[in-house]
């Protein structure tokens, strides 16, 4: 599933670009001045609506990522009474059967990207994929909540890079022999989970606004 780019609906009728008509300004939801740089960075100067940050307080869901996902912007809907977008981040182990996914934050915070590769030192497989899922509602609690989901694919190695942004420093991509923390934010972008995503994103509504 490397390079996963999808996006889908979740709810029982068809989206539709109705509930977009008078839409002009989308509030991402996020306290991760990383993440939000980096949104914007890919989401570029051409993006029909005007983006704004708002950091609120949602609380920590469980259960798949999907899930989660459609909780938080339903959630951050309410609260922001307006369109949102919403992101959930996994980072998944292929031989923990999919570990640590959508708990990597709390992971990360006892372990640190170290801790993270020693987690697999018994074993052989080390391969992972990051998973980023995005989830927009336009304010409207009884319309489908749309996410787009990006995953790369990789490996996890011994952290190497700037310690900056999370687990960066021990997710190396396949076919590069450098982890996101050692890439050009460019070539990271271009790649990344997030990157998929976000672009999935934009042209969902790049191609409303030409419709």
């Amino acid at each position: 599933m490397n390079g996963m780019v999808k996006a889908l609906h979740i709810g029982d009728r068809e989206n539709t670009c109705s509930d977009q008509v008078n839409m002009t300004t989308i509030t991402f939801v996020t306290g991760n001045a990383n993440k939000l740089k980096e949104f914007t960075q890919i989401l570029g100067k051409n993006f029909p609506y005007k983006l704004i940050n708002e950091n609120v307080d949602i609380p920590e869901y469980q259960g798949e990522s999907d899930d989660i996902s459609r909780a938080k912007c339903l959630e951050a809907a309410k609260i922001v009474k307006g369109p949102v977008v919403v992101e959930d981040t996994s980072l998944c182990f292929n031989a923990l059967g999919g570990l640590p996914g959508p708990y990597i934050k709390w992971f990360l915070n006892k372990l640190k990207p170290e801790g993270l590769h020693r987690l697999l030192h018994g074993f052989e497989d080390k391969s992972a994929y990051a998973l980023c899922t995005l989830a927009f509602s336009t304010g409207n609690l009884e319309a489908p909540v749309l996410l787009f989901k990006g995953q790369t694919d990789g490996k996890i190695v011994a952290p190497s890079g700037p310690n900056d942004f999370g687990w960066d420093p021990c997710f190396q991509p396949d076919g590069f022999d450098q982890t996101y923390a050692e890439m050009p934010k460019e070539l990271k972008n271009s790649l990344s989970h997030r990157g998929k995503a976000v672009m999935a994103f934009k042209e969902h509504f790049m191609n409303k606004t030409m419709k």
